[in-house]
């Protein structure tokens, strides 16, 4: 899709290179996955970009699919994470990422999963928020352990919860960084990214929902009335410093029967916000009555869009 056919081939060219003495780093060109618990059906595919493929780079995305537990208190997890664009062992950070996530969502599982069925919005925020941070904390150890920057050995990490209760249809959404969380309702596809508030705004609103407008900007100026503006800093006071660490995001919602559920990295979200043709491709594809095979999931996932060559790594979930 797009005005021109994509510059790079549609299969792969070349592998990435190999060491012979860290063979457990190689990262395959496609993971696919997928699962039925409850009512929703689960589809989950992460493949290496037409870039990366060209170039014989490894997949920088990676991803972790998980059940905790079982029966009806089996709590499902979902991890996505990407490495840092250029950085030295970006694929490995991304790993290390979805690894410590949900060996810290497994430890917990029990609570959590009836948490969700509970649908516990503020107990499952800062617990969530609590795993995130340590595990992107255990990224910066592994840095400073590799003797690596950790500015560059980071990862965005994007996480999916799911009950296998059938009479649960409670969804949480958790991570931190750039990314795209979409919902096909009724054929049309609705961006229900969360965009993370600063404290004071969440202060302000007493904890209102992610993805809320907030009543003050970053540094709690109040917003102009009819432009949105944030009313120009004062120059007396120190300039912000940049929060090496993304913020934290966080969304709990309640599916309904015909929804489909997209959490996806940067590689696919922004050709689904940049190219519209691919929305309504998909839409067209994925509102049928019964979730796709895994070989068509796939075919869907990676419909190619010129100008976008990233990784892509997406979950989806049919609702019954």
């Amino acid at each position: 899709m797009g005005t021109r056919p994509p510059t790079y081939d549609p299969e792969p060219v070349a592998l990435p290179t190999a060491d012979p003495d860290a063979l457990a780093d190689l990262v395959s060109d496609t993971v696919l996955d997928g699962a039925r618990y409850g009512t929703c059906t689960l589809r989950a595919a992460s493949l290496r970009g037409d870039s990366a493929r060209y170039r014989g780079e490894p997949r920088r995305d990676a991803m972790l699919t998980a059940r905790f537990g079982s029966g009806e208190h089996a709590l499902v997890l979902v991890a996505m994470a990407t490495g840092a664009r250029a950085a030295p062992k970006a694929h490995r950070a991304a790993a290390e990422a979805c690894r410590w996530i949900a060996g810290a969502v497994g430890r917990s599982h029990e609570r959590l999963a009836e948490d969700v069925r509970a649908g516990r919005k503020g107990d499952l925020k800062p617990g969530l928020h609590r795993l995130t941070d340590r595990s992107l904390g255990m990224l910066r150890a592994s840095a400073a352990e590799q003797e690596l920057d950790p500015e560059l050995y980071t990862a965005s990490l994007r996480c999916l919860l799911l009950s296998a209760d059938p009479d649960c249809r409670n969804r949480v959404f958790f991570g931190a960084g750039e990314g795209g969380l979409f919902r096909l309702r009724r054929g049309e596809w609705q961006d229900i990214e969360p965009s993370p508030p600063t404290a004071d705004a969440e202060a302000e609103s007493g904890g209102a929902p992610f993805g809320a407008l907030p009543a003050a900007g970053p540094e709690g100026d109040r917003l102009t009335l009819d432009l949105g503006l944030p009313a120009p800093p004062s120059p007396f006071a120190p300039a912000p410093v940049a929060d090496p660490q993304p913020a934290f995001r966080f969304r709990a919602s309640v599916a309904r029967p015909g929804d489909v559920l997209l959490m996806c990295t940067g590689g696919l979200a922004e050709p689904l916000r940049g190219e519209p043709a691919l929305g309504a491709f998909l839409a067209r594809r994925w509102s049928r009555a019964a979730a796709p095979g895994l070989a068509a999931f796939l075919a869907d996932t990676q419909t190619r869009v010129k100008g976008y060559a990233d990784d892509r790594t997406a979950a989806a979930v049919w609702e019954a």
